[in-house]
């Protein structure tokens, strides 16, 4: 039983050719083959941090929808910049948004989500902050959160993490997989983008997303795992 998740931060649609342009990046997203895509920067930074990618185009250019999530202020896709799209046949059975510790205004998304024909998985989509002192705050917070998840957890997003072992401390006993490198797009060598995994859940397959239009469509270029889900364990009497 797998499914496949990926995550993109889309620089609010900005290429590295400085055109923003939304359709390039719903092609990008259209590519992975991804039943599960968590977003970061879906929304410009200034006033009422309108969004960078519209809803309306999402339902016209795909097969996703928007997990209806908070959302930072009335003209914003995403709770802090972030998002999650679900292929349409899966399920959403809770999603709340949380603040995370630090210096600049960060948040993350916790869903429980059922991808089509499978159980289901707790979610973690997170863009963690510049400083290391503040990420491994913010880790402790998450991890936190994935041991107290009622069905398996995994975490995934823009960790903003150069190093491949430092600031993850808090992650014991959570698996850390490092796809590639995704940033920055045009010649990538930073591995900022990452997924964690804990009991129940196997990464069978990942990879970072690499085209000639992933590497004008954003200063990232997207990652993308393959995860099977244990089989639930039947209880006899």
């Amino acid at each position: 039983m797998t499914f496949r998740i990926a995550s993109y931060n889309l620089h609010k649609c900005v290429g590295t050719d400085g055109q923003r342009d939304p359709e390039r990046i719903l092609a990008v997203i259209n590519a992975l083959s991804a039943d599960v895509v968590a977003l970061q920067e879906v929304d410009r930074r200034m006033g009422n941090r309108p969004a960078a990618l519209p809803a309306s185009l999402i339902d016209r250019e795909t097969d996703f929808r928007i997990a209806e999530l908070p959302r930072t202020g009335p003209e914003s896709l995403g709770w802090h910049g972030q998002a999650v799209l679900l292929r349409k046949g899966g399920r959403i059975d809770s999603a709340d948004g949380f603040l995370l510790p630090g210096l600049e205004p960060r948040g993350a998304l916790r869903l429980v989500i059922e991808p089509k024909d499978l159980p289901p998985v707790t979610l973690i989509a997170a863009h963690l902050g510049l400083r290391r002192m503040d990420r491994r705050l913010q880790w402790e917070e998450i991890a936190a959160r994935m041991r107290d998840a009622q069905a398996p957890a995994l975490a995934i997003g823009d960790f903003n993490e150069w190093s491949r072992q430092k600031g993850f401390e808090a992650l014991t006993p959570f698996d850390l997989h490092i796809p590639g490198p995704s940033y920055p797009s045009r010649a990538p060598i930073g591995r900022l983008d990452r997924l964690v995994t804990g009991p129940g859940l196997k990464v069978e397959r990942m990879g970072v997303f690499d085209s000639p239009l992933a590497r004008r469509a954003s200063d990232h270029l997207p990652i993308w795992a393959d995860i099977q889900i244990d089989k639930p364990k039947l209880i006899t009497g």
